[in-house]
This record gives structure tokens, sequence and C-alpha cells, in this order.
């Protein structure tokens, strides 16, 4: 996934050391109104202190039409 403003430090502790990270298991977010096996989430977040920065679905496009 692209992304055009990516974090460069930890707005909590102010680390400069970042780390990529998912959800194992049968933790996937799924679409609330539609029949579909869902996406894994990840997530970028600091090795100092373990705040999580951004957290995202790999697949968006399962979500489309989900709108209520």
């Amino acid at each position: 996934m692209n992304y055009s403003v990516r974090a460069k430090e930890c707005p909590k502790c102010g680390g400069k050391e970042l780390g990529k990270g998912k959800h194992s298991g049968y933790a996937v977010m799924q679409p609330e109104n539609k029949m579909s096996l869902g996406s894994n989430i990840e997530y970028i977040l600091c090795t100092d202190c373990g705040f999580i920065i951004e957290s995202y679905v790999k697949k968006p496009e399962k979500f489309k039409g989900t709108i209520f």
C-alpha cells in the first residue's frame, strides 16, 4: 500500500524507530452489511513505547458499497 505521507516519528514519545505489525488468528475487519471474509488489519507502531500510529485494512476494496 502506498501512502503520500508516511509517519516519521511517534507523536506520543518522539521515537524515530517505527515498525509494522498485524493482527493474527481470526482478528480481521469484516464489512458490516455484506458477506465477506474481510481483510487483515495492519499497523504502524512505535518500537519504543508501543503507540499505534496508523492502522489500516490490507484489502480496502472488500468494503466498497458498505456505507449505510
